[in-house]
């Protein structure tokens, strides 16, 4: 198994003599790349060191129990620490094969959140508001920040659409797989008759996107600038503040008003746009390679059912990968590792089986 490291020394050797190079932090770029690359790598060479000294103590305990005159109760011991052993390198076994999994290269990217109201009217966008509050508080817990890029509240309280940025250290590693239609089951508060309604949103995580991955040819956007609706002030409400630009090749419309100022709010919503252009390329890409398909949590498809939050009773389950737990409340307070967790998990599982 480990034939193939017989070189990570010399690796490592020369990755460390580029980060001594002074020329080397000029280039940022370049630089965080090596960077990355030498945790990596370092991470590896420590799971291979300890690999290598438990296959020695197998080796002394197997040596010991051949000894036909070692001591009775010395040779008992050798067995159970061999048993013991044995399990340990099953573990690090894993551990490594996971570890050289293919890496997502959108994982350690910052992500835009997008939560848009389905069917169920009202309570649809009441459950926008919640869910946002439910990864705020996740990212508030994680020390990440959280920036609203667009939004269209209502005057109950909740939102038809919000849109928002997320930044920090792994952000797209632990929430990609909250794409996709979430269902939420409870009593409005207006429904006199206590019975349960059932409604939906969207989701939608998407990875940020450098300019050099998606250039962006402005003889190509159509910009308007408009008056801002709702609520946010004189200032928002009276200027023409508001952006709205349309990629026409796609189609796609990018709509940005809850900044003051016209320039800013082009500039978020040219961010969102080129996000929303890399996601639309990935998506074509995972079309047509079905493999990559059976590989994740589900299919990827933003129309099919993830998750459903069953107020009545308590009860958060999530479709894919069959898990239920009943502490809605817990996770609608940004406890949400009881869920990401294990979504991230069973993606590793398959992944494994696929090379195995």
């Amino acid at each position: 198994m480990l034939d193939r490291f017989h070189d990570i020394d010399d690796k490592l050797a020369d990755l460390e003599g580029r980060l001594s190079d002074p020329s080397l932090i000029n280039n940022q770029q370049e630089y965080q790349k090596v960077v990355k690359e030498h945790s990596h790598l370092s991470r590896l060479s420590e799971l291979i060191r300890s690999y290598k000294d438990i296959e020695q103590q197998i080796e002394g305990n197997r040596t010991l129990l051949q000894d036909d005159e070692e001591d009775p109760e010395l040779r008992e011991l050798a067995e159970l620490e061999l048993e013991e052993l044995t399990a340990k390198m099953k573990e690090l076994e894993n551990d490594i094969q996971v570890f050289l999994l293919p890496k997502d290269p959108n994982d350690d990217k910052n992500i835009f959140l997008e939560i848009r109201a389905g069917t169920g009217g009202d309570e649809a966008a009441l459950f926008v508001g919640d869910l946002f509050r439910m990864y705020s508080r996740y990212a508030e817990s994680m020390n990440w920040r959280v920036e609203i890029m667009s939004s269209s509240p209502l005057g109950i309280g909740g939102f038809k659409e919000i849109i928002a940025m997320i930044s920090g250290d792994m952000v797209y590693s632990k929430l990609k797989f909250e794409s996709g239609v979430h269902r939420v089951q409870r009593v409005p508060e207006t429904e006199a008759q206590g019975r349960i309604h059932t409604s939906a949103v969207t989701v939608a995580i998407l990875p940020e996107a450098d300019e050099v991955e998606v250039d962006i040819d402005m003889n190509e956007l159509k910009i308007d600038v408009y008056r801002s609706s709702g609520p946010g002030g004189q200032s928002v409400n009276t200027t023409d503040s508001a952006v709205r630009i349309t990629h026409l090749p796609t189609g796609l419309v990018v709509i940005c008003q809850d900044e003051k100022s016209q320039h800013k709010n082009k500039a978020k919503a040219l961010t969102v746009l080129r996000a929303r252009l890399l996601d639309q390329l990935e998506q074509e890409q995972h079309d047509q390679i079905s493999q990559d398909r059976k590989s994740q949590v589900g299919s990827g498809d933003r129309s099919e059912r993830i998750r459903t939050y069953n107020f009545p009773q308590g009860r958060l389950t999530d479709h894919r990968i069959n898990l239920t737990l009943y502490k809605l409340e817990a996770i609608m307070d940004g406890k949400l590792d009881e869920v990401v967790v294990p979504l991230a998990v069973c993606d590793q599982e398959e992944k494994l089986k696929s090379i195995q």
